[in-house]
């Protein structure tokens, strides 16, 4: 009997995956409503459809097997999105590489083409994870695979040229996408991806810190976050008021002591990733001679001191793991504060994993992923903020990357864009995305976004994640 179910669940995922010519078919002969024809596709359901003025929106579930290897394994529902202009028109493919909003909102390079959006939420983070978690089947290559399934399965209604997305994880996530299957888009757009090629040298960070924005803003930051080291004592047993009255628990990190020193060593760093240099003003300027209640709000809007609770790191359990089996986590150090004022220093991922999960490093996922860019990158263009600590440990490409770029927005931060770019490269990278998306050559020469600002959906600020996490 087991054998026979097993047969059954494999030959399930196995239809699934063989979607794209019977949806082809559909596409022909079959359902003519867009909604009427994702359904269709083996796997899909759906959640929700809102309205938005100019195009359809679905919140959808779609099966994947729990491990691709293995796909008579067991089967997830993941959760994607779908935003529809035309089925006409390029598809941009986006993932954040965390939840996925199910907002209606559009990615800068689906407004520069002006076409459909599909976002996808990544695996293990909730209510995309199995039940019960193999955590061990969370690597950067069952995620690809993921995205490739969806790509297959919508493909067939979306003929036009795709292009891959995403800000920060999610511009690192597009980038192994390319990696593990090239053949699937046609341009890769990852703005401010990390690229920690090699996991226990950071100096880059330091040289960063060093010299980012003025020194009299880095003066400000390094006070405020000294006197918050020094101001232990009284700012923890604010600590504990706070976490009392919110529930706050500190089982993961292991002790409130941990979690006030991990919050208050974000702090540089969190102004850095989310504000810009005009909001050096915001900082207090005479850290020695301000109030407690200045130097625990300056840190709280920054840092946050919910991020290190067991609450607020669960969302990111994911995350964290990845951090310590593949993706690697940046560790600085600190020259202007006395080595007797901190005790822990920058905690590894590990530290914010529950011990139920075990956790291994494979130091040679990461080296794979660059090697592969700088001798194979084809149609990929990376986006950096001048001012953005991630842009430190920065993907770089080699002779035999093609038709590719890495720019720097100027005096930008976790935020950059290609429309924060300096107009020369503005230009070349707009043409780009058209190129790549198969629009008119006019349009292409143009160089311009096809599509007008929408307030309610061209979202342009950096993508939050509180705490050290891209």
């Amino acid at each position: 009997m087991r054998k026979v179910l097993r047969w059954l669940l494999a030959f399930t995922v196995f239809i699934g995956t063989l979607s794209t010519a019977g949806a082809a078919t559909a596409a022909q002969s079959g359902p003519t409503d867009i909604k009427d024809r994702l359904l269709a596709i083996p796997g899909m359901s759906l959640i929700q459809e809102k309205p938005y003025p100019g195009y359809r929106y679905f919140v959808l579930n779609y099966t994947q097997p729990i491990d691709h290897r293995h796909p008579d394994r067991g089967t997830f529902q993941q959760r994607i999105t779908v935003l529809h202009k035309d089925t006409s028109r390029p598809t941009v493919f986006y993932t954040s590489g965390y939840n996925v909003s199910t907002t209606p909102s559009r990615r800068e390079p689906t407004q520069i083409v002006d076409g459909n959006q599909v976002s996808l939420e990544y695996r293990f983070f909730t209510p995309s994870r199995p039940g019960p978690a193999d955590w061990s089947k969370l690597d950067i290559w069952q995620a690809a695979s993921d995205q490739h399934r969806v790509f297959e399965a919508l493909k067939p209604l979306y003929g036009g040229h795709w292009i891959a997305t995403g800000g920060s994880k999610g511009g690192m996530t597009a980038t192994y996408y390319e990696r593990f299957y090239p053949r699937d888009m046609d341009g890769v757009v990852a703005y401010v991806a990390p690229n920690d090629v090699v996991n226990n040298e950071d100096s880059a960070y330091d040289r960063f810190f060093a010299g980012v924005g003025t020194k009299e803003c880095r003066d400000r930051l390094n006070a405020v976050q000294r006197e918050a080291l020094v101001r232990r004592g009284p700012l923890e047993k604010r600590y504990e008021r706070f976490a009392g009255d919110n529930g706050y628990t500190f089982d993961t990190v292991g002790s409130l002591d941990k979690a006030y020193e991990a919050v208050v060593l974000d702090y540089v760093w969190g102004f850095w990733q989310y504000s810009l240099l005009k909001d050096c003003g915001t900082v207090p300027a005479d850290a020695a001679r301000a109030s407690d209640e200045e130097i625990w709000n300056s840190v709280d809007t920054i840092s946050g001191f919910s991020a290190y609770t067991d609450q607020g790191l669960a969302q990111y359990t994911p995350y964290y793991y990845q951090a310590g089996t593949q993706l690697g986590a940046p560790t600085i150090h600190f020259p202007y504060i006395e080595g007797k004022l901190i005790r822990y220093g920058y905690q590894p991922p590990r530290d914010y994993v529950p011990r139920s999960i075990p956790m291994r490093f494979q130091p040679r996922a990461m080296r794979d992923v660059d090697t592969w860019v700088r001798h194979h990158a084809t149609h990929m263009l990376f986006v950096y903020g001048q001012n953005d600590p991630w842009g430190a440990e920065r993907f770089r490409l080699g002779a035999g990357a093609r038709d590719s770029y890495v720019f720097t927005a100027p005096g930008m931060n976790h935020g950059a864009n290609v429309a924060g770019l300096v107009p020369d490269q503005k230009s070349l990278a707009t043409a780009r995305i058209l190129q790549w998306a198969g629009v008119s050559s006019a349009d292409v020469a143009r160089a311009r976004p096809l599509a007008r600002f929408d307030a309610g959906l061209d979202a342009r600020d950096a993508e939050h994640e509180p705490a050290l996490r891209p």
